[in-house]
């Protein structure tokens, strides 16, 4: 499969965006493909990742993934945030589909001229605040945005984090290609597992037909 970038138009959250996604790593779970089990164990979160995407590619229909009412409204706020966002910074803000490259997948919440991305995180109040106090990129959404401007080929991000009647925070990355590099060297390692469980399903439904 290619490795150059496929820009698909559509909405985030539509029929199209959501069976452009299917069985594809994305960047909103790269922290997720990222983790270790306790003492090199497999990490029980990877591993369902793994059956998730598996179940998607073989039934070709998405899996269930849980909302609650805080991601929902989150959601809902992302216009508001990205007009904040703009309306702060000057930028203009492009809004994109999906992304992919090869077999990794992102979702940016904005293209900002030729180097630039935005990614919006809503945050609840006592969450927001903390944010603001430690001053710096949240670590927890590191491997999503450096995952984000691989995919992209982008050189920065911003990240702007989000709630009514607090102050936007944002700040910006920029491209950590040692970082990219093992995020690219784990998304392989993460895809062979893919395709070895595939197969092992497809050759069990083989093997029980015959």
């Amino acid at each position: 499969m290619s490795n150059q970038l496929e820009i698909i138009a559509c909405e985030q959250g539509s029929p199209e965006w959501i069976q452009s996604r299917l069985g594809i790593a994305t960047a909103s779970e790269f922290a997720t493909i990222l983790t270790k089990g306790r003492g090199g164990a497999e990490s029980r979160t990877r591993l369902s990742y793994l059956y998730k995407l598996a179940g998607e590619r073989l039934t070709g229909e998405p899996m269930d993934t849980i909302s609650t009412f805080h991601m929902e409204r989150g959601k809902l706020m992302e216009d508001e945030a990205r007009s904040v966002y703009a309306f702060v910074t000057g930028a203009v803000c492009e809004r994109v589909g999906f992304l992919r490259r090869g077999r990794a997948g992102a979702s940016p919440d904005a293209l900002i001229g030729h180097d630039g991305l935005l990614e919006i995180k809503t945050k609840l109040p006592h969450l927001m605040i903390e944010t603001i106090l430690r001053g710096e990129f949240p670590p927890e959404h590191k491997a999503q945005c450096q995952a984000q401007l691989w995919i992209a080929g982008r050189e920065w991000i911003d990240i702007a984090v989000y709630w009514p009647g607090l102050p936007i925070f944002i700040t910006r990355a920029h491209r950590d290609e040692s970082y990219i590099r093992e995020l690219a060297e784990a998304v392989d390692t993460f895809n062979a597992e893919l395709d070895l469980i595939v197969d092992r399903v497809k050759f069990y439904g083989l093997a029980k037909a015959a």
